[in-house]
């Protein structure tokens, strides 16, 4: 039987800048940084609140994301907030832009989108 989701796995194009994003902007603390020499790739393991993880690589050339939000696999990663309108303003004051508030319309939760450095849909979701 699964537990829980152990960890996210995410690919970026420019390392340096996607650290800055998750760790500086973002907030998420460093577990651990990892360079391997064999493969010029970086892991970065970040936790999210204690509970998850999330590993930053980084690789020579990675192919793009084919489209956004609606490529095959991964189509976005959501985090969960008590407050979506004061992280939005935290992102905003780090020059992260949001898009307005929606309602889902099945739970009547507010929820909102923003990108990382590469593109990559995030999720806000207020419970």
């Amino acid at each position: 039987m699964f537990n829980r989701i152990h960890h996210i796995a995410i690919i970026c194009s420019h390392y340096e800048k996607s650290k800055d994003f998750y760790v500086n902007k973002l907030g998420f603390t460093v577990l651990g940084e990892f360079y391997r020499a064999e493969r010029k790739s970086y892991k970065l393991d970040l936790a999210v609140n204690e509970v998850y993880q999330i590993e930053l690589f980084s690789f020579e050339n990675p192919p793009a994301r084919p489209s956004r939000p609606e490529a095959q696999g991964l189509r976005h990663l959501a985090f969960e907030v008590d407050d979506i309108e004061e992280e939005i303003s935290r992102l905003s004051n780090h020059g992260i832009a949001a898009e307005p508030i929606r309602i889902d319309e099945f739970t009547g939760k507010r929820f909102t989108f923003f990108a990382d450095p590469d593109g990559l849909p995030l999720e806000l979701y207020e419970v």
